[in-house]
């Protein structure tokens, strides 16, 4: 989760309009809020594989600290309130997403396709990838080709996380009835498809500064971690069934691996927005027209090239 909300935040600000602090402020929480509101759910309907695991067994319905029906009341209304927080200060589109991401997480990985189907990480991991563009649609209120590279950076390296995960866990989802690739397919195959999609993911993650998007720091970053997850899929490859550490690695990597990623990013995007700056005019347009609490919220320079760019219209 906290993952999510870093790359939602790394949308949020390589966007090409500067969005005002407040409004970007009141829309990071409404995405964490949007974030911790999908995690409620998933536990609501998940409490009865999540108490025979040990991974989950700690979790607060299966402990009894909190009932399953408060837990969906909860979280639907984390939810709600969420997208309609992000609606009021940003805009109708990043709302919409914010809503698509929950329902997709929710409905579309956890209630339909977590406990039918191997490929479940693949297709719902795509929720987890959504975050960064809704943090761009928070700025912009609508849809680049950063974002999507963005998405796909975090789709392609969904699998290799979890399932390196999941592999020192197999037992646990056996006994729990879900179809994770390793309980289905075993080691040898889930290896592969992890080397695969490592394969995939780091020529994808030099797409930021191949487009010119990201700096030279970004591309150095990228492409040296890079290095470094392929050599540890590479080494789960090679292993033995018996070698848990392998497989414990890549995984620990993996997470400071797209943390490197977006923080590198973001340092390139902070230190230098020349590329990206727009006209005054410019972001009071697209403010004024997708949230209607950033009109309230002008500064006093930003009111007078409003009614600048309102008097060249007429």
């Amino acid at each position: 989760m906290l993952l999510a909300v870093f790359t939602a935040f790394a949308g949020l600000m390589i966007a090409p309009v500067s969005l005002d602090p407040r409004l970007g402020s009141l829309a990071m929480v409404a995405i964490t809020v949007g974030a911790g509101a999908a995690g409620v759910l998933n536990m609501w309907y998940d409490a009865d594989i999540d108490a025979v695991m040990t991974r989950t067994a700690r979790r607060p319905i299966p402990r009894g600290r909190i009932s399953r029906r408060e837990a969906l009341a909860f979280g639907l209304f984390l939810s709600f309130g969420a997208v309609l927080v992000l609606g009021m200060a940003t805009n109708v589109a990043a709302a919409g997403l914010l809503a698509f991401t929950i329902f997709f997480y929710v409905v579309v990985y956890t209630l339909w396709l977590k406990r039918i189907t191997p490929q479940n990480i693949v297709i719902g991991g795509a929720a987890g990838a959504f975050p960064p563009v809704v943090g761009w649609a928070s700025a912009t209120g609508d849809i680049g080709v950063e974002p999507i590279v963005l998405f796909l950076i975090i789709f392609l390296w969904t699998p290799p996380h979890f399932w390196a995960l999941s592999l020192n866990r197999a037992d646990e989802y056996r006994h729990a009835g879900v179809p994770m690739l390793p309980v289905v397919a075993g080691r040898a195959a889930t290896t592969l498809q992890i080397l695969i999609y490592s394969v995939l993911l780091v020529p994808t993650s030099l797409l930021p500064w191949a487009l010119g998007y990201a700096g030279a720091l970004y591309g150095v970053v990228a492409l040296a971690s890079g290095a470094v997850f392929l050599a540890l899929a590479l080494q789960l490859r090679r292993s033995q069934e018996s070698d848990r550490q392998a497989a414990q690695r890549l995984f620990l990597f993996s997470i400071s691996y797209l943390f490197l990623l977006f923080a590198a990013l973001l340092t390139n995007n902070i230190g230098d927005r020349s590329s990206w700056t727009v006209s005054a005019r410019e972001d009071v347009r697209r403010n004024t027209r997708f949230a209607p609490l950033a009109a309230l919220q002008l500064p006093l320079d930003m009111a007078i090239a409003f009614t600048v760019a309102k008097s060249d219209e007429a």
